[in-house]
């Protein structure tokens, strides 16, 4: 350029035009300065434009180098901008890490900027996989969706965590008043985010009377949704009580990876748990205990109080998967375990060992995941 004939090469000043906003000078410095040394510093606050400047340069050393540091670095913080930039220049690992860490700490790291910072495509995507770490149940699903929505609706709000469903609650009774008879999700500002809403297991609302009075006083969701739904479980729990249906018998794995139940739960320490989950499970009353580290399943029927009713069949089934795993206070996964999925065939008040824990896992908080 400087010796042949081009206008370069009589100007003492040239400006290169750099295309991408994420390029600085300090980036391109350091994508330079790499050339000339094996080890490069690459800080987590300066690697998108450091990746940005890498790609320009078509430096495939440094382009990996920043996949790495990215990998390395996600939290509630960089998750999002990570996910951006890894599509933006092609790094599908990246991206798919970012993925991971959203499905597994999602429900436990919510966060009002992550929140306003999540895209409905992303979002799409989480509420949709049979991998989302679900803590509770379906309905804290649902009251996750509703908080990102006003947050994606209204982003200038400036609040903490605390007030959010609170405020949520509010904004969204507002708008009520304003649409009259029709469900949020039908109106020019709610319509956007029906394909987020349609992954909803909205079955395993319903089936709890606190969470079916909430959803339909919300009137977010559109009352033709609900209805089917309602028809759904009604003629299954005629199948349950009058055609004597046991479970089921042979593993589907896409309707269950479609349509089972999703719930979890957070062990902060070691020790002795037993819980249930709330909600009409046809006649199965399903206790877990985390005991000598084991997880047991139980099929309660007589031994110990429940609030509702319980089947008195002989023998009943569950198809499950059970997954627990164990993170650091960034998110970031240290181990994991799953039973894969399974079906179970318990006598009444009979309980059975699922998951043998071993001495990998301890010492961390264990988001413990079923599906069934």
């Amino acid at each position: 350029m400087f010796s042949g004939s081009w206008k370069e090469s009589s100007m003492n000043i040239i400006e290169l035009e750099i295309p991408d906003q994420n390029i600085d000078v300090e980036a391109l410095q350091v994508a330079f300065g790499s050339l000339y040394r094996d080890d490069v510093l690459i800080k987590p606050s300066r690697v998108v434009a450091i990746l940005a400047a890498a790609c320009l340069l078509q430096l495939d050393g440094l382009i990996q180098q920043c996949g790495e540091t990215m990998k390395e670095t996600i939290n509630v913080k960089t998750v999002c901008g990570y996910y951006t930039s890894a599509g933006t220049y092609g790094l599908d690992s990246v991206k798919k890490k970012c993925l991971e860490w959203l499905l597994n700490n999602l429900m436990t790291h919510q966060n009002v900027e992550l929140f306003k910072e999540l895209s409905i495509n992303v979002m799409k995507q989480l509420i949709g996989s049979s991998n989302l770490f679900v803590m509770q149940v379906e309905m804290d699903i649902y009251t996750a969706l509703k908080k990102w929505m006003f947050l994606q609706l209204v982003p200038s709000w400036n609040g903490s965590l605390k007030q959010l469903l609170t405020e949520t609650d509010v904004w969204f009774s507002k708008q009520r008043k304003d649409f009259e008879g029709m469900a949020f999700l039908e109106t020019e500002q709610g319509k956007p985010f029906v394909s987020v809403f349609r992954h909803l297991r909205l079955q395993y609302i319903i089936s709890d009377l606190a969470s079916a009075r909430i959803i339909e006083q919300d009137a977010i969701v559109p009352s033709e949704w609900l209805s089917s739904v309602y028809k759904q479980q009604w003629f299954a729990m005629l199948r349950a009580e009058q055609d004597s249906e046991v479970g089921p018998q042979e593993i589907n794995k896409e309707e269950l990876e479609g349509n089972s139940m999703r719930c979890g739960r957070k062990l902060a320490k070691d020790g002795e748990y037993c819980w249930r989950w709330t909600g009409f499970n046809f006649g199965f009353d399903l206790l877990v205990t985390y005991t000598n580290r084991y997880i047991i399943f139980k099929r309660n029927t007589l031994n110990q109080p429940c609030s509702g009713s319980v089947s008195l069949q002989p023998r009943r089934s569950i198809a499950f998967r059970l997954r627990l795993a164990s993170f650091d206070s960034s998110g970031k996964l240290i181990c994991s375990r799953t039973t894969g999925y399974q079906i179970l065939t318990l006598e009444k008040d009979q309980e059975q060992v699922v998951m043998n824990l071993d001495s990998r896992i301890e010492n961390n908080r264990h988001p413990e995941n079923t599906e069934n």
